[in-house]
């Protein structure tokens, strides 16, 4: 879905968070009530990580996407086919330049990035 929309994979491969790791990634998020089911649900399993370039690619990353609650998710978004609820939406994808170099740190080097 993701390449079908434009997009080019410049790094891509499956990891496993610590408990740390996924405090520190939604850090920004510690205050909310559901921080410890994010970081519980980020922990449980394997995760695929994605450096991704297109034009205008957040925009277009989170219309592939689609809205964080798959119950408002548009028909054929990644969210509204594969996501079991609001907390356990299945992709995550940067909302500014700003974030997206922070994210993009935290998984790869810029050796990693093609």
């Amino acid at each position: 879905m993701i390449q079908k929309a434009g997009f080019r994979v410049l790094g891509l491969r499956m990891t496993r968070l610590s408990e740390a790791q996924a405090r520190g990634f939604y850090a920004v998020h510690s205050a909310r009530p559901f921080f410890g089911g994010l970081v519980k649900f980020m922990t449980e399993g394997p995760i695929v990580v994605m450096a991704l370039e297109r034009e205008d690619a957040i925009k277009g990353l989170r219309e592939v996407m689609g809205a964080t609650n798959p119950a408002n998710a548009a028909e054929g978004t990644v969210r509204k086919r594969f996501a079991e609820n609001i907390e356990r939406n299945c992709i995550h994808g940067s909302d500014a330049p700003e974030t997206a170099e922070v994210e993009l740190r935290f998984f790869f080097s810029s050796a990693e990035l093609i």
